[in-house]
C-alpha cells in the first residue's frame, strides 16, 4: 500500500499521485506526508513566546497569531549596513554533536511514512530585514549593494557547512529554500536585484539538493511569480505556499508538473473570514482542489488562523480536514 510519503514524493517528482497529498498536516488515521527538519540549534533562544535568534534578533509572538513571531517592532540590530562587520557575528557551532542532535530532532518523525523536508533559515533577504527593518534593509540594497553582498557572503559561508551537516545527518527527502521577497501586491525587489544580490546564495544552498537528486521546495509568500524562472534555474521543483495573488492557473498551464504548486488556498477570502460557515469553508476546499489538482502537480495546503483556543479557528481547521479527507483523498479515483 502506498504511503503518504511515497504519494507526496511522487507528486514532487511530477508524477501522478494516487490521491491529492496534503502538506504538513496529518488527518485522522493518516500521518503527515511531510515534516520539516531544522537543526534545533538554529532556533537560537527562540520559543513560541519570543526570544532571540542565532544572530541576536529579538522576536515577539502573540496568541492571536497562533504563536507566529516577528522581530520586536522598532528594535533593530543594525542601522548602518556599512557597519555590519561590527554588529553581525555568526555563532560558533564547532563543538556541536550533530549526530546526537539529528537523532533527537528526528525522533518525532516516522520516516517510513513521512517525508523529511530540510530547512535551515528564513532567508537572506528576510534576515537582512530582520536586522534592519524593511525600510532600511531595502535602502541598503539600493544604496550599498556591495555591502549587502558582503554581508550575505558572510552569512552564506556560515550556512554552507551547516548544509553539509543537514545533508549528512538528517538525510532529507526534500531540500527546502526559504525567503519572503514579496508583498501581497508585488515583489519587494526587482528580478534584476534578486539575480544580483540574492539568487547566488539561494543557488549555492540549492546545490546540495541538486547533488542529492531530491526535489527542491521554495517557500516564498506573496506575489512573487516574477522570480519563478530564476528558481527553476537552480533546480526548484515545488513552490509553497503559492498564494492566490499570483496567476496560479496561468503558472500551472505554463509549467505543468515541472513546478508543483503547494497551497493555492485563499486564506484572506470568504473561507477565512470570522464566522465563515461550514459550507463556505468546505466549498472553498473543493474549489481549490478542482482548480489545481487535475493532472497532478498540486499539494493541498489550507490553514485556519487564530488563537489555539478560538472556537472559530478550531471549527475551520476541522472543516478543512473533513473536506480534504472526503474530497481530496478520493479525487483522482472520481475525476
Amino acid at each position: 500500500m502506498l504511503t503518504e510519503k511515497e504519494n507526496y514524493l511522487m507528486t514532487l517528482r511530477g508524477e501522478q499521485p494516487e490521491w491529492v497529498p496534503r502538506n504538513m498536516y496529518p488527518s485522522p488515521g493518516h500521518p503527515p506526508a511531510t515534516a520539516m527538519a531544522m537543526p534545533s540549534i538554529m532556533f537560537g533562544n527562540r520559543t513560541m513566546s519570543g526570544g532571540t535568534d542565532i544572530w541576536g534578533v529579538e522576536f515577539v509572538s502573540t496568541k492571536e497569531t497562533g504563536g507566529m513571531a516577528l522581530p520586536v517592532p522598532g528594535k533593530f540590530l543594525l542601522d548602518d549596513i556599512t557597519k555590519w562587520r561590527d554588529v553581525i557575528k555568526a555563532p560558533d557551532f564547532s563543538d556541536v554533536d550533530w549526530e546526537m542532535m539529528a537523532k533527537k530532532d528526528m525522533e518525532r518523525i516516522d520516516r517510513t511514512q513521512t517525508a523529511v523536508t530540510a530547512s535551515l533559515h528564513v532567508g537572506y533577504f528576510q534576515t537582512l530585514c530582520n536586522f534592519m527593518g524593511f525600510t532600511n534593509g531595502l535602502m541598503a540594497m539600493l544604496e550599498e549593494p556591495e555591502e549587502v553582498m558582503a554581508l550575505f557572503d558572510y552569512m552564506n559561508r556560515f550556512y554552507l557547512p551547516i548544509c553539509e551537516k543537514l545533508r549528512d545527518y538528517y538525510k532529507p527527502d526534500v531540500w527546502g529554500i526559504t525567503d519572503d521577497t514579496a508583498t501581497a501586491n508585488n515583489p519587494f525587489i526587482s528580478p534584476e536585484m534578486y539575480r544580483e544580490l540574492v539568487k547566488p546564495f539561494h543557488a549555492s544552498e540549492a546545490k546540495f539538493g541538486v547533488e542529492m537528486g531530491i526535489p527542491i521546495d521554495m517557500h516564498d509568500c506573496g506575489r512573487c511569480e516574477d522570480f519563478i524562472p530564476d528558481w527553476l534555474d537552480f533546480g526548484v521543483t515545488c513552490w509553497n505556499p503559492a498564494q492566490v495573488m499570483n496567476d496560479l492557473k496561468g503558472i500551472k498551464k505554463k509549467y505543468g508538473n515541472k513546478l508543483v504548486l503547494t497551497g493555492c488556498w485563499d486564506s484572506s477570502g470568504p473561507a477565512g473570514w470570522p464566522g465563515a460557515s461550514e459550507e463556505t469553508v468546505k466549498q472553498a476546499v473543493r474549489d481549490t482542489i478542482d482548480a489545481y489538482a487535475p493532472g497532478g502537480g498540486f499539494v493541498f495546503w489550507a490553514s485556519s488562523y487564530g488563537a489555539p483556543d478560538d472556537q472559530d479557528f478550531l471549527n475551520k481547521a476541522r472543516w478543512i480536514t473533513e473536506e480534504y479527507d472526503a474530497y481530496g483523498r478520493t479525487y483522482y479515483q472520481t475525476h
